[in-house]
C-alpha cells in the first residue's frame, strides 16, 4: 500500500470511528438516563412505602387509643349505677327488703337508659321467627301460624346494624295437638 493510500485508510477509518463514536455516544446518554429515571421512581417509591406504613402504625395507634376511650366512656358512665346499687343493697339490709326492689329497679332504668344512649335497641320478636335477629330455643304446638314466635325467653339486642345478643324465643310449630293425645297422654 502506498503512503497515500494508506493516509486515505486512516481518514476512513477516523471517520468511521467518529461515526461510531457518535452513535454510541447517544446510546450510552440514553441509558445513564434511564438508569437516573429508574434510580428516582425507586427512591420515590421506597419513600411512598414508608411513608404507608407509618400512617398504618399511626392509624394502628389511633383505633387503639379510641377503643380505650369509648371503655373509658362507659366505665365512667357505669359508675353511678354502681353506686346506686351500693345503696339498694345497704338500703335493704338497714330497711328491709321492700328498698331493694325499688334500688334494683332504679338501677334497671339508669342501665336501659344508657344503652339507649349508646344506640342500644332490643331485637324486634313480633311477628314470625326471624333466624337473622332470634335464636328458636323450642318449638311448641300453639293456635299461632306455625313459625310465630309465642314466647321470649331473653331479650335481644341491637347496636345499628350489628346483632350483639340474638332473641332467644320459642316459636309455634302450628296447631295445638287435640286433647288426650301427644305429650301427657
Amino acid at each position: 500500500m502506498t503512503p497515500e493510500e494508506r493516509k486515505a485508510a486512516w481518514v476512513r477509518d477516523d471517520v468511521e470511528t467518529e461515526g461510531v463514536a457518535e452513535e454510541a455516544a447517544p446510546e450510552v446518554d440514553e441509558l445513564a438516563d434511564v438508569t437516573r429515571e429508574r434510580d428516582e421512581y425507586l427512591a420515590a417509591l421506597q419513600r411512598l412505602k414508608a411513608e404507608f406504613d407509618n400512617y398504618r402504625k399511626r392509624v394502628a395507634r389511633e383505633e387503639q387509643q379510641l377503643v380505650a376511650r369509648a371503655g373509658e366512656r362507659i366505665v365512667k358512665q357505669l359508675l353511678p349505677m354502681a353506686d346506686d346499687l351500693e345503696r339498694a343493697v345497704q338500703a335493704a339490709v338497714e330497711h328491709g327488703e321492700t328498698m331493694v326492689a325499688d334500688g334494683v329497679r332504679l338501677v334497671h332504668r339508669s342501665i336501659a337508659e344508657l344503652l339507649a344512649r349508646e344506640g342500644v335497641v332490643e331485637v324486634e320478636t313480633d311477628g314470625l321467627f326471624d333466624p337473622h335477629t332470634q335464636e328458636a330455643l323450642l318449638t311448641q304446638p300453639s293456635d299461632e301460624p306455625e313459625g310465630t314466635v309465642i314466647q321470649v325467653l331473653q331479650r335481644g339486642f341491637r347496636l345499628g346494624d350489628l346483632i350483639l345478643r340474638p332473641a332467644r324465643v320459642v316459636i309455634s310449630s302450628g296447631t295445638p295437638l287435640p286433647p288426650g293425645t301427644g305429650e301427657g297422654a
